[in-house]
């Protein structure tokens, strides 16, 4: 209970931090702002929501505080947590996908001198898609959800929802066989197509990397310059998305196997694997504003002085 109210507590905390300091840099620059930036501002701001909506609740359950919802409240609360760790899961993506853009176009970009600085349209339907495309994907959850009483037993249980029949609101398909389809769908969509997406980008930007130093070691021209410059920059941010994509699938992966097997074997271990697939779930949350100040000279910084004060 201690430790996994403490994750959650760093959870908020450092999410909060890093929309924070992150997100007064993207004002500052007048309506632009770095790309990456606002990238991370967005993952951010999802385990945020996480953590605010689902997590929270866990922990004043753990409490001894009992709150019974009805049918309705649950059906928006279990659609809520679809749709929020549905967008969490893409948002990370996105990160490693738009480092990975990043460095096949290594080049400084060109910026026009008279043109209006601003979010690129790209990243801005990039930011609509992921949200709008989870949320019509949670929309089952808004459906086929209700309360099942303080004594209620889980029959089935989705990485993207909650582990535990959580203020007593549960899953509700029409059949054993629909629910489970829904089940196998989302774990293909939303579980294993991300891990191996987010597993072949990072394998894509190391190979990128090594690519570039070979080619700049053995050339020391003066075109190439401003690139040679961007290399120790771009393998230091390599460094550090892989760290926490790596967290990622660790985390989420626990997550997974351990949800799957209680769906799809009921073993005599599945207590204390559904045990581990909520620590790890907010394992990620927790963690990864601290692997983001490693590599984010200003929240690193703000990190520091918040530490000696």
């Amino acid at each position: 209970m201690a430790l996994y109210l403490i994750l959650v507590l760093l959870g908020i905390l450092g999410n909060a931090l890093v929309i924070s300091v992150v997100g007064e840099n993207i004002v500052r620059e007048h309506g632009g702002g770095r790309s990456s930036d606002m990238i991370l501002v967005n993952m951010a701001f999802s385990n945020l929501m996480v953590s605010v909506t689902r997590n929270i609740l866990l922990v004043v359950s753990d409490l001894g505080l009992e709150v019974s919802p009805n049918k309705d409240c649950c059906q928006l609360l279990m659609g809520i947590w679809v749709w929020l760790r549905s967008v969490n899961v893409w948002s990370t993506f996105f990160l490693s996908a738009f480092h990975f853009h990043t460095l096949r176009r290594i080049a400084p970009p060109i910026v026009s001198v008279n043109g209006t600085r601003g979010p690129p349209k790209a990243l801005l339907t990039g930011f609509c898609f992921i949200w709008t495309f989870n949320l019509i994907y949670s929309v089952p959850a808004f459906v086929y959800s209700t309360d099942g009483g303080k004594n209620a037993t889980e029959t089935l249980m989705l990485v993207s929802s909650t582990t535990r029949p959580l203020l007593g609101c549960l899953w509700d398909f029409p059949s054993t066989y629909s629910g489970l389809a829904f089940a196998t769908t989302s774990m293909v969509i939303h579980e294993i197509i991300p891990i191996l997406l987010m597993t072949a980008t990072n394998l894509g930007s190391l190979l990128t990397l090594y690519a570039h130093g070979n080619v700049h070691s053995k050339s020391n021209k003066v075109q190439d310059a401003p690139v040679i410059r961007r290399v120790p920059a771009e393998r230091r941010a390599a460094k550090v998305i892989l760290a926490l994509i790596l967290l990622f699938i660790v985390s989420w992966g626990a997550s997974v196997i351990s949800v799957n097997y209680f769906n799809y074997n009921r073993g005599a271990s599945s207590a204390y694997l559904l045990v581990l697939a909520r620590f790890s779930n907010s394992a990620f949350i927790a963690l990864s504003p601290i692997i983001l100040a490693v590599g984010h000279r200003r929240l690193r910084a703000v990190l520091k002085s918040i530490i000696s004060y």
